[in-house]
């Protein structure tokens, strides 16, 4: 039993087909947008690159981008193809196109919704990326003189000015690195070199912050030095007052930034999704619809079309068959190859023999 049969008379296959047209290029519209949307997110991406470890966060961007231009093309041959399907002549040469057509295209549009997904399930990858990433950043940031970290300070600084954050779960991660450089470090102070001997790794640890953690909102001046010793500054409580720097870590801040695009690209993928799907079913009411017109002989008449021509069941049986069949054939093949004692035999060469023939006498 066919699953959704409906009748269309000629009237409604030419206006079927007409409306299929017209998705199929807005549906290439959509390609390009769903193009555009991972080529920004890629771009993005590559915009804290220095703050990222590698990974596999560039998946989603790029499935986005080939899925987008995949579109594009096949929805520029699906609007072809819908064309033509308005003449039932035209049709014809279409006739043995269409069924693999729309295979590919419900594989290309299960592509959208698995990228739609993958834009939900990217979290915790790009969690561990910027964890990577910051830490090493943060460690280099005082590495101004050396080839290739030279950038990070700039990197770091301008990283927590824009997004209003402080090291990378926080403020309190700058106590742990030096991140002074030494060519600034007066070594004839005995301040400096009790800090150096005090710690085992002969480190210039403080309780400080750089000058991009500061909140140009606070009221009072900003406090990067002794953050923890209240009898340096006058009027302050570091346990009760609110610090006047960034509390929030960049980590945090770049997650959800990161999370907040890619919420967004999800569900403009979804919708997309949601529209090509439907595209999809329509193409193949249109198809089934032709075929069985063509079948019938009367191009005027009515026809009917499905989405499937036996129950889900049956379909499924049918193809788990067909998939059974190709595997079974390709294990007897293989196994006959084996055992088949012609193989690599030599024929040898015995020589020409003469026979004697001898004559039949003719019947009298």
């Amino acid at each position: 039993m066919a699953v959704l049969k409906v009748k269309f008379t000629k009237t409604k296959r030419d206006k079927l087909a007409q409306i299929l047209w017209i998705l199929n290029w807005v549906s290439v519209v959509s390609g390009i947008i769903l193009f555009s949307l991972g080529l920004f997110l890629k771009i993005e991406i590559k915009k804290r690159n220095e703050v990222m470890a590698k990974g596999d966060i560039n998946s989603v961007p790029n499935m986005l981008i080939s899925v987008g231009a995949i579109a594009c093309i096949i929805n520029f041959l699906g609007g072809k193809i819908c064309y033509d399907c308005s003449d039932a002549n035209k049709f014809s040469r279409w006739k043995l196109v269409m069924l693999p057509y729309i295979v590919c295209t419900f594989c290309f549009t299960f592509c959208i919704l698995v990228g739609a997904l993958m834009c939900y399930t990217m979290r915790n990858e790009l969690e561990e990326s910027l964890y990577l990433g910051l830490r090493d950043a943060i460690k280099f940031y005082k590495d101004t003189d050396i080839p290739g970290r030279c950038f990070l300070k700039k990197t770091v600084d301008m990283l927590q000015i824009g997004f209003q954050c402080c090291g990378n779960n926080g403020f309190r991660d700058w106590f742990e690195i030096q991140w002074v450089s030494a060519r600034y470090l007066n070594m004839a102070s005995k301040e400096v070199l009790d800090r150096l001997k005090s710690n085992v790794d002969g480190k210039f640890l403080v309780d400080g912050v750089p000058f991009s953690c500061c909140n140009p909102s606070s009221p009072r001046p900003c406090i990067q030095y002794q953050l923890t010793n209240n009898s340096a500054h006058y009027n302050y409580d570091f346990l009760t007052e609110e610090l006047n720097i960034w509390v929030k870590g960049c980590r945090e801040a770049l997650l959800d930034y990161y999370t907040a695009i890619m919420r967004s690209i999800g569900i403009a993928a979804l919708l997309i999704w949601l529209f090509e799907l439907s595209v999809l079913i329509g193409v193949r009411y249109l198809q089934t619809a032709m075929k069985n017109v063509l079948l019938l002989g009367d191009l005027e008449g009515e026809s009917d079309g499905w989405l499937l021509e036996n129950s889900f069941v049956e379909t499924a049986k049918y193809n788990i068959n067909i998939i059974k069949n190709l595997g079974k054939a390709n294990q007897i093949s293989t196994v006959s190859g084996m055992n088949d004692p012609n193989i690599n035999v030599q024929n040898t060469n015995c020589g020409k023999t003469n026979v004697t023939t001898k004559s039949i006498p003719a019947a009298s």
